[in-house]
């Protein structure tokens, strides 16, 4: 694991951004193609905003979409398929999308999901740490069993708080219940997976990260065990860690 500090979350994007578009690169200039999969929220706008404008051959990207609420519109808002759309798929060449999308035959849906992305490898995966520790909607305490590629999950309280607070929803009642996620398993296949988590709201979350021991009970530690993962963090989201665990020092 490789954890990197940054001033602010511009900074971060921006660092994240770098990384991400050298291994898309690395990937293209190898065998003429990357696959992507692309989380959201709030702590994923820098990283998003300074990786549409990264030097990429979009056309020879694949993408995959990380998690959906069930039963939400894309023009809601909150919706992740709004948000892609707007911040990376408009602003960007690329062509090979695949949406989760929460509103249609759930079951075919996750069916003709999971079989496009179980075609090839994932060459990289963006993903978040909520503030309950959770990756995609993978909310503790997270299925670390299945090896399905998607799932229906029930979202916790403290989930559906998060995204109050980011402003998504007007109240924890707004929120929808259920939302299909990529699972642990499935993010956990990804040849090499960044995280981008800024911001003073993440602060608690990153420390129960490294003061915790691989745990279903803060689904993110998981991501620890993977052999090539980078944590981008600011000065913000580090400051409840001591520095000693920073370095891997325990």
């Amino acid at each position: 694991m490789q954890v990197t500090i940054c001033g602010n979350a511009q900074e971060l994007g921006r660092a994240a951004a770098a990384l991400t578009a050298n291994i898309i690169n690395e990937q293209i200039a190898a065998k003429g193609k990357a696959r992507l999969v692309l989380s959201t929220g709030a702590s994923q706008f820098e990283t998003l905003e300074a990786l549409v404008k990264m030097d990429i051959e979009w056309e020879k990207v694949e993408m995959f979409h990380l998690d959906e609420y069930v039963g939400l519109s894309d023009r809601h808002p909150a919706s992740f398929r709004k948000y892609l759309k707007e911040r990376f798929v408009d602003q960007v060449p690329i062509e090979k999308v695949h949406y989760v999308n929460g509103e249609e035959d759930i079951k075919g849906h996750i069916e003709m999901l999971s079989r496009e992305i179980a075609k090839e490898p994932i060459d990289l995966a963006l993903i978040g740490i909520g503030e309950n520790g959770h990756i995609a909607f993978n909310d503790p305490p997270a299925d670390f069993d299945t090896t399905e590629a998607y799932i229906v999950v029930n979202l916790d309280e403290n989930c559906k708080k998060q995204q109050v607070g980011e402003g998504w929803f007007a109240s924890v009642d707004d929120v929808p219940r259920q939302a299909i996620s990529m699972t642990v398993h499935q993010i956990m296949q990804s040849k090499v997976i960044i995280s981008s988590v800024p911001h003073q709201a993440k602060a608690r979350a990153i420390r129960a990260f490294f003061e915790n021991e691989v745990t279903r009970d803060v689904p993110a530690t998981i991501l620890k065990t993977h052999p090539n993962y980078t944590l981008f963090l600011d000065t913000h989201s580090a400051s409840l860690v001591d520095q000693p665990e920073l370095r891997g020092e325990r």
